[in-house]
């Protein structure tokens, strides 16, 4: 009987529901606009995503009208990157349907559910994507009315498409005057729409911008239980600051933020790009002089900016360092503490030290380097835990040695930096972690430094300098 039911429930959708050219629809997603099936096009072979506008919408001629028009217009923008390609427009058993491209990477609301705060550096990627093409959409006229992560789709590569130009407005709902028609959407309204104003492309930017905040913080800006008091918020509320959100943020964005969500449409960014430019910009300001890379040693590019994680993201993405120490143990234990600490806590002198030449093998890759270490009759330990120093000190004080070429007085500070940044996010971590993997490289432990350098791209894959070095520990 309940095989009956299924079967019963499912011919309807096989038969009716799309054109006979679409086969095997499957509903993938369901909201007050409308319903999306995955379906088959049996012309040309391909998976599409069909939408049907709402029945009670599909009851109004105008309703109707306006649909169709949006639709075509938005079709107009399927040759720009980072926009949904449509691929037809029309109407069956007297519902309108629009035709586009499946997208099988979900969307940027399926992984705020399902992760909360992203990592910052794939978030300014999507961001990046997402700014090129409400730019475009603006520059031909069109403006897209309901910016929100559920129209941010995801193709399997992780590249986003921006979805449903101007459906908002085609069904009359880019505004709270109709209530109870943007249930889902309140959250993302720009004050000038809360109020019942016609939306322009100012009102695509402030909503890209609360999708920013979400997407970096794990929470909107205004966010209640109440859609009417969040609506409020944005017409009413001072923005609020994302570094007291998120404590793994820097200050440096709550001035982008109130711009970019200025209650006055003439007080935002011009452009969609110029407010993701000024976000890096206030990440690199973050970061400040003194972290960057300003004089990197000419083999080693310098990472300028470098984007943090959230702490909850990178907890769970945690690179292990016992490879490296393994293989590289020999030289760890070489590098000789200046000064060793006694059973009271008072500093002594090390004995004298001299010089010794340490080899290490790894894979048939042989490398020698001569350090400088204190005789003892039995192995020296390791360079001191400095419970005292911060990952952050570690990591300049290795860096320093890098600049210097000692990439073995290096290794041991770095791989303490690494160790004790772990999680932390923007962003020493990435720093770390490439100062770590670039020198094993030098040492000539090329595998050993590829998780390093993987953390470091993953941390920020807009940054080649990781992606080199990765490179080059393939080849060596």
């Amino acid at each position: 009987m309940n095989r009956l039911g299924i079967l019963f429930f499912r011919m309807p959708v096989d038969t009716d529901i799309l054109p006979p050219r679409y086969r095997s629809p499957k509903r993938i997603a369901l909201g007050g606009m409308g319903e999306v099936y995955r379906a088959t096009d049996s012309v040309l072979g391909r998976a599409v995503a069909v939408k049907l506008l709402a029945e009670r919408y599909s009851r109004d001629d105008a309703v109707r009208g306006r649909f169709t028009r949006e639709a075509l217009a938005a079709a107009r923008l399927s040759g720009e990157p980072n926009i949904v390609t449509v691929f037809d427009v029309g109407e069956h058993a007297e519902r309108p349907f629009i035709v586009m491209e499946y997208l099988s990477g979900g969307s940027l609301e399926e992984r705020i559910q399902k992760d909360g705060a992203q990592e910052v550096g794939q978030s300014l990627e999507w961001l990046e994507q997402a700014a090129a093409a409400l730019d475009a959409a603006h520059r031909h006229g069109v403006v897209h009315r309901d910016v929100k992560p559920a129209n941010l789709m995801l193709d399997r590569n992780g590249t986003i498409h921006v979805a449903d130009f101007g459906i908002a407005s085609a069904a009359g709902t880019d505004s709270l005057t109709m209530t109870g028609t943007v249930l889902g959407t309140a959250g993302y309204l720009s004050p000038e729409q809360a109020q019942g104003e016609r939306a322009t492309p100012a009102s695509d930017r402030y909503a890209l911008a609360v999708v920013a905040f979400e997407l970096l913080s794990g929470r909107r800006p205004f966010v209640s239980e109440s859609i009417t008091a969040e609506a409020a918020a944005h017409v009413n509320a001072p923005v609020p600051s994302i570094a007291e959100i998120s404590k793994g943020l820097p200050e440096e964005l709550d001035a982008v933020f109130r711009q970019a969500l200025a209650k006055d449409p003439a007080e935002r960014f011009e452009t969609a790009s110029e407010f993701v430019a000024a976000l890096r910009a206030a990440l690199a300001e973050a970061a400040g002089a003194t972290r960057s890379f300003a004089a990197t040693p000419p083999a080693a590019p310098p990472l300028s900016v470098l984007s943090p994680v959230t702490r909850r993201r990178a907890r769970r993405s945690r690179w292990p360092a016992l490879a490296a120490l393994l293989a590289l143990g020999a030289v760890g234990a070489a590098i000789a503490a200046i000064v060793l600490t006694n059973e009271n806590g008072k500093s002594k002198a090390a004995p004298p030290a001299q010089p010794r030449t340490v080899t290490v093998t790894n894979q048939g890759s042989t490398v020698q380097t001569t350090v400088t270490a204190p005789t003892t009759t039995s192995p020296p330990p390791p360079a001191p835990a400095s419970s005292s120093l911060s990952g952050s000190a570690l990591n300049d004080a290795g860096f320093t040695k890098m600049q210097a070429g000692d990439y073995a007085g290096a290794l041991p500070l770095l791989q303490q930096a690494v160790a004790k940044l772990s999680g932390v996010g923007f962003p020493n971590e990435a720093y770390a972690n490439y100062n770590l993997g670039y020198t094993l490289l030098q040492l000539g432990s090329c595998s050993e430094a590829v998780p390093y350098l993987e953390r470091a791209q993953q941390l920020e894959p807009h940054r080649h300098e990781p992606k080199d070095a990765i490179k080059r520990a393939e080849r060596c």
